[in-house]
């Protein structure tokens, strides 16, 4: 008899020891939160369980949870190249090498006799990691460079694909796709409590809480279902502790990061008629409020609660450290695709929000643009 998907996971990740978990570089809370819940559990499950994001930087609101500062930026040597070599009949009495113009240079002395290319055998170990789980990553190009620099690597290896959205391009080997979950940590606590629920300690429980906060703008999302509320109270029962999250997730900010965002708040602008809420941000901004860019990082959601008629949330800000690049997050409801919208931007990100940057503008001339490239896209 065939065996069902929870089956097919649980075979897996029984068979195989060694596990790399990603996501996507555009990422969200709701990666964060389901990649430690995994790790963590896999590892009560003895195995051994790297997460990687490309060029990843923690967020600090996520630095409260029990191995996120593990998560690694690269993936790092894959396996090991060997080269061997037959002194059965020469003996060995000298081994030096050097680097020049990029190349090594491995020196060999015999103790008798000499050695011939015919000594001489190379290979390679296998691959460091024997499966991969993806999260909330809608397709392998997501990754950004741990999937092109690795490429070999994601075609050799099964891949477990968890995800939530419509764009998942089902790459993985198993797909445990759910559209109607809220995010994927709300997948993930699904997955986790059919395979072994005993496993899901507090730790566990704490980051796939935060995971689906998150992920769910604290509950405001339109994706929020009543099972979403069956699994977070679930966790809590597991020993989550739901207060703590939320003061981590939206109550440590700095004085700073309040003054930015009432800049950003005072500066709202808003198109009724194509439901577009906006606002900008100057390099002097951020100096008068004593801020840096990563105080930016929940500022969406603000305008979110601040405008919840609002399908479309733009938000436009000078690079603080440098005026000539402007940066752009994109936001929108469901009906729409961020990234699809913002395409001749080679904007990064899924459905939900798409991040892009223009050089050589001031942010008026940008402000201007963009604003009109929007409505455009919205009468197409």
């Amino acid at each position: 008899m065939a065996l069902n998907q929870i089956e097919q996971i649980n075979k897996l990740l029984e068979e195989k020891k060694n596990i790399l978990i990603a996501f996507k570089k555009h990422l969200d809370g709701d990666a964060i939160g389901s990649a430690i819940a995994l790790k963590l559990f896999l590892e009560q499950m003895n195995k051994r369980v790297d997460i990687v994001c490309d060029d990843f930087a923690l967020p600090i609101q996520y630095a409260f949870l029990k191995r996120s500062k593990d998560i690694k930026n690269k993936i790092g040597d894959l396996h090991q190249f060997i080269i061997t070599l037959d002194i059965e009949k020469t003996g060995l009495s000298e081994l030096s090498y050097d680097t020049k113009e990029n190349k090594l240079r491995i020196f060999i002395t015999p103790q008798e006799g000499y050695l011939t290319p015919t000594h001489v055998k190379t290979s390679q170990t296998e691959f460091k990691y024997d499966l991969i789980i993806t999260v909330d990553t809608p397709d392998l190009a997501s990754l950004g460079n741990v999937y092109t620099n690795h490429e070999d690597f994601f075609y050799a290896t099964p891949i477990i694909n968890i995800d939530h959205k419509s764009i998942n391009e089902h790459y993985g080997a198993i797909n445990a796709i759910d559209l109607p979950a809220s995010s994927s940590s709300e997948i993930v606590y699904n997955l986790l409590h059919e395979i072994k629920g005993e496993y899901i300690n507090r730790h566990v429980a704490n980051a796939l809480l935060a995971g689906i906060i998150s992920g769910t703008n604290s509950f405001k999302k339109k994706k929020v279902r009543p099972q979403t509320l069956n699994v977070a109270g679930k966790l809590v029962d597991l020993g989550a502790d739901r207060s703590f999250v939320i003061k981590n997730l939206y109550q440590t900010k700095t004085i700073a990061t309040f003054k930015l965002w009432g800049t950003a708040l005072s500066n709202i602008e808003h198109d009724k008629e194509h439901n577009i809420v906006w606002t900008t941000l100057t390099r002097e901004d951020f100096i008068r409020a004593g801020a840096k860019a990563e105080d930016l990082n929940t500022i969406v959601d603000e305008l979110i609660t601040s405008a919840p008629d609002a399908q479309f949330i733009l938000l436009l800000h000078e690079n603080p450290d440098n005026p000539n690049d402007i940066h752009g997050t994109l936001r929108i409801l469901p009906a729409h695709h961020a990234t699809q919208i913002m395409s001749k931007y080679q904007a990064q990100g899924d459905e939900d929000e798409a991040t892009f940057k223009i050089t050589g503008k001031n942010l008026k001339d940008v402000e201007e643009e963009i604003v009109a490239h929007i409505k455009s896209e919205i009468r197409k």
